[in-house]
């Protein structure tokens, strides 16, 4: 069925563009005017034809982001909740998504559901855009008729996780560009900057100052084995990058991270926030509690985190309590421990494991916060001593000889 391009103008004057599957252009304008939208005419046209083609080029295709399906759920739970019809609405939002590729996966799913699969089974055909986490919730939503309700919850949680994503990516971001800038600027003196200096001293015919000589052999021996640093550089990236793809090397990579000074406590924080905010959304949105570890300990993205979440499964599945597997585990406070074990007494785990979830949130952005209040004099600092280092010793013969010349 062709698709069209179309244009138009609802009851408050906004203007909406997007793309609608249609048998004719005439079907297009009758259901713009069905969905009491002023259809522009001029502006209707089947897309693949003319100036219109769409034109593919092979590793280019767009990327679904988690923005993209944050804002699908946002508006697909308004408009559940307005009472439209389920293969309306996702046929307008189709149209709608400025993404080419997520418009098509969203007008398939319309597609499935149209044809009389669940709505659940239909985003379960594209596990890349819509996770098991995603999938389950609503596929509980449907079970319990509560369809509009999970949806805003998986909304409001995905929001979280972006957000946490985000500040999580902000304070690994500013030490790693700091770190590179000042490889990148000592590689520049040493290189092209250092083998001048060493030129005009030469001419001297006397003995240098230690630190001079010291910093021209370095100099010296990085220009002769710069391609073999290039080299064992790229090697060490590829060797951690297959190291983290095999089972015991991602938990031995995710086991030293959590052990490192200051990154490691935010990378914990995190790891539990996330961990708490999954499991808690799962478990008040009516999806069973073995199920809704399992989801977690998936999605929980450290191994040491994925391990304890299974462990936990595995004690509950045989009757006994989270409290001893979570405190085996090496990862969860005793604070944490405890609420959730009392969560579990009282029946509120969902609740308690939200709380958590908000604490530790909130303990990520004070992390963030004394991270870049730590980096910055530590930056100053070290980039000081090297490139003041490096340009004080190249300027000490110099020194010398304007004395010996004074005198």
């Amino acid at each position: 069925m062709p698709v069209f391009a179309y244009e138009g103008r609802t009851a408050s004057g906004k203007v909406l563009r997007g793309n609608m599957e249609a048998p004719s252009r005439e079907a297009v304008i009758n259901r713009l005017r069905a969905q009491r939208i002023q259809p522009n005419t001029n502006r209707i046209r089947e897309r693949g034809k003319g100036l219109d083609r769409d034109v593919s080029i092979p590793g280019f295709r767009k990327t679904v982001k988690s923005k993209d399906v944050v804002v699908f759920t946002r508006q697909l739970t308004t408009m559940i909740d307005a009472g439209m019809p389920l293969v309306q609405i996702l046929e307008i939002l189709a149209s709608q998504s400025d993404n080419k590729t997520f418009g098509a996966q969203v007008r398939e799913v319309k597609e499935s559901v149209e044809a009389g699969s669940t709505l659940s089974d239909a985003l379960r055909k594209f596990p890349k855009t819509f996770d098991e986490l995603y999938v389950n919730m609503v596929q509980a939503g449907e079970v319990g008729g509560i369809l509009d309700t999970i949806l805003g919850r998986l909304s409001i949680y995905m929001e979280k996780m972006m957000s946490l994503k985000r500040k999580i990516k902000g304070a690994m971001i500013y030490p790693a560009t700091i770190i590179t800038v000042a490889v990148v600027v000592t590689l520049i003196l040493l290189v092209f900057v250092i083998p001048v200096f060493a030129e005009l001293f030469a001419s001297f015919d006397k003995a240098l100052p230690l630190p001079t000589q010291i910093v021209i052999n370095i100099s010296n021996f990085v220009i002769s084995t710069l391609h073999w640093i290039g080299l064992t550089a790229v090697l060490i990236v590829v060797a951690i990058r297959q190291t983290y793809r095999t089972e015991r090397g991602r938990l031995a990579i995710d086991r030293l991270l959590l052990r490192l000074p200051i990154i490691g406590d935010l990378i914990r924080k995190a790891s539990i926030a996330r961990f708490a905010r999954t499991l808690g959304t799962l478990v008040s949105s009516g999806v069973p509690i073995l199920d809704s570890l399992t989801i977690t300990a998936r999605t929980a993205g450290n191994k040491v985190v994925e391990r304890a979440g299974f462990m936990i499964r595995e004690s509950i599945s045989q009757g006994r309590t989270m409290l001893e597997p979570l405190s085996q585990s090496g990862v969860f406070p005793p604070m944490v421990c405890q609420m959730i074990g009392a969560g579990e007494m009282t029946g509120a785990i969902d609740q308690m494991l939200q709380k958590i979830a908000d604490f530790y949130e909130e303990e990520v952005d004070v992390a963030v916060n004394n991270l870049t209040a730590l980096m910055e004099p530590l930056v100053i600092v070290v980039l000081g001593t090297i490139i003041g280092g490096l340009v004080v010793s190249m300027y000490l013969p110099i020194f010398q000889l304007g004395s010996l010349l004074g005198s």
